[in-house]
Order: C-alpha cells, then structure tokens, then sequence
C-alpha cells in the first residue's frame, strides 16, 4: 500500500499530499502585515529547504477565543487584504477559518483554503 496517496491539487504549484509532505503553519491571527510577511517568508524558505510544500494559515478573525475580551480581529478588509498581500508577494498558498457564512464568498476571492 503506497502512503500519502490521496491529493487535492491547490493552486497550479502546489499539489497537497501525494509523497510530497506539506506544511500549514502561520500566526494565529492576522496582527499586522509585517508578522505576517516575515513569517511567510521565513516559514516558506525552512519548509524548502527539507522539501515540504508550504501552505500560510492565519485567521483573518478568531471568533473562536475563550473570552469575549481577547484579541479577534484588526477588521474584516485590513485582514482579508494582509492574506492578499502575502499571497501574492510570498507566492504562497493561504489558508484562513471561516466562523460566519455570511463571510463565505469573499474571503473565498482571496484565499485558497477555506477551514
């Protein structure tokens, strides 16, 4: 039996699964551009570098938090535009959660993953 045999084709370059392992990782939550750059970048070099595909998983809003009062979100564009931005300067992947149907097609213009 050949491990990993299942795929989901991504984008045209990024084929998840197969024998070819990958790595979704990210921030939490989308905080600021620089973070989020910095970290796609550094992350996308490191999964190369041992042959992993890389997929950039942050959440533009984390309705999920334990307490009302902690962090969710810097607001809906600001977000939504920072996941474009790494995108398309990082040439990655991006994965994001989504808590609201109501979110549903527009973040789905931007991202490539939807959780």
């Amino acid at each position: 039996m050949e491990k990993f045999k299942d795929t989901v084709a991504v984008t045209p370059d990024l084929t998840l699964g197969g024998n070819v392992p990958f790595l979704i990782a990210g921030p939490c939550a989308v905080e600021n551009e620089e973070i989020c750059l910095q970290v796609a970048q550094e992350v996308k070099a490191l999964a190369r570098s041992i042959g992993f595909g890389y997929v950039f998983k942050a959440s533009f809003d984390k309705a999920n938090r334990t307490s009302a009062s902690s962090f969710r979100s810097i607001g809906f564009d600001k977000a939504l535009g920072i996941l474009q931005k790494v995108k398309d300067q990082v040439q990655v992947p991006v994965l994001t959660d989504v808590h609201e149907t109501g979110h549903v097609n527009e973040v789905a213009q931007v991202v490539d993953v939807l959780q």
